[in-house]
């Protein structure tokens, strides 16, 4: 049977609380006791001094060198901002931004890596605004295939301050949200080994994403699927779990669908889009309703030993995964938490959400 893509849904409530502490494109907050501030990176993964400018075997990735920290927030690099697209509909519940820039080929990075940007300007204190991490969305190649460009996929935080009543904007979302055409921007980076493809060309990938969290995943597909790279084929199965409030926040819809219609037997997608489906029990519609229709298949999936499962998106999403596939292990006499435990241990479940 062909592996086809499927127009289901899934999604993520994009209710206030959970817009607040969002990481557009990969932007990490944390919560104070009134308002949310960005999360200043302090992992020995991102800054520390023996991986300066060094390039490091990734977990999923035996084989692949991986950059990072070529460029420091300390010492960042001047990009230029090539183009700035909205890629949603007027009417969906708040914009999202695909944005390309130039980078000169200067800063390497694989699919699965994040940048850091530091937004111009002060605090409230005075200091210099902090960087942000946001996951690339382009391949090693870039979108324009010369080496020269990276692309991010970023949604703009506008939110209400529940303790003023007053709109709040986040600084660098916004900030990114409005570049035009040659603006430049400070980004250091690259960094990140925890989401990056496996080397094995015939595994199972299992992606989960809700909302900008397609980012990375936009990078596996693109490379799998529309590059022509010698040293990659890709010959196994992708499936991709897509959850988006509406269907007017879909994003990268046409190049997935594109993606999926040619490679029927490489390819599945289902989407979720909460606000618009419902379950066969009339609940909406999210990532793990959907992947509740195919709990048989994704349980042996789970356990054929060339699967990957990925995941990024809002926290929740972790929470969804443990209720779909913990009432199948345990109808089996297994226990799913200690098995998601050894995937994750194997580097076999990996997960960033924020």
């Amino acid at each position: 049977m062909a592996f086809v893509s499927s127009c289901a849904n899934i999604s993520t409530s994009h209710k206030i609380q959970r817009e607040q502490r969002a990481i557009c494109g990969a932007h990490r907050y944390l919560r104070s006791s009134n308002s949310f501030i960005p999360f200043q990176v302090v992992s020995s993964e991102y800054f520390s001094p023996k991986c300066y400018g060094v390039r490091m075997a990734a977990p999923a990735s035996s084989k692949r060198e991986v950059p990072l920290n070529i460029f420091r927030p300390n010492k960042p690099f001047e990009a230029t901002c090539l183009s700035n697209e909205l890629i949603v509909d007027k009417d969906a519940p708040g914009e999202t931004w695909h944005m390309v820039f130039n980078t000169d080929g200067a800063l390497r990075y694989i699919e699965g890596q994040s940048i850091g940007v530091i937004p111009p300007g002060s605090d409230d204190k005075g200091k210099p605004h902090k960087v942000r991490l946001y996951s690339i969305a382009s391949t090693s190649h870039g979108d324009h295939k010369d080496d020269k460009t990276l692309s991010l996929c970023v949604k703009r935080l506008v939110y209400t301050d529940p303790s003023t009543g007053e709109e709040r904007r986040g600084v660098c979302s916004n900030y990114l949200c409005d570049l035009k055409a040659n603006d430049k921007v400070n980004i250091s980076g690259p960094v990140g080994t925890v989401m990056l493809m496996p080397e094995d060309q015939k595994a199972n990938i299992i992606m989960l994403a809700t909302g900008t969290g397609i980012a990375p995943f936009r990078a596996f597909l693109l490379r799998a699927f529309m590059e022509n790279n010698p040293d990659y084929r890709f010959e196994g199965k992708m499936w991709l779990f897509f959850g988006v409030p509406t269907t007017s926040s879909l994003l990268y819809y046409d190049e997935l669908e594109k993606m999926a219609k040619e490679n029927p037997n490489h390819l599945k997608i289902d989407y979720a889009i909460s606000r618009e489906q419902k379950d066969a029990n009339g609940k909406k519609m999210y990532i793990q309703n959907r992947m509740a229709e195919y709990k048989e298949e994704l349980y042996e999936l789970f356990h054929q030993p060339n699967t990957y499962i990925y995941m990024c998106g809002l926290k929740g999403m972790e929470s969804g995964l443990d209720e779909v596939m913990g009432p199948v292990f345990e109808e089996r006499g297994q226990d799913w938490q200690e098995f998601r435990k050894q995937l994750k241990k194997e580097k076999h479940l990996l997960i960033e959400t924020y």
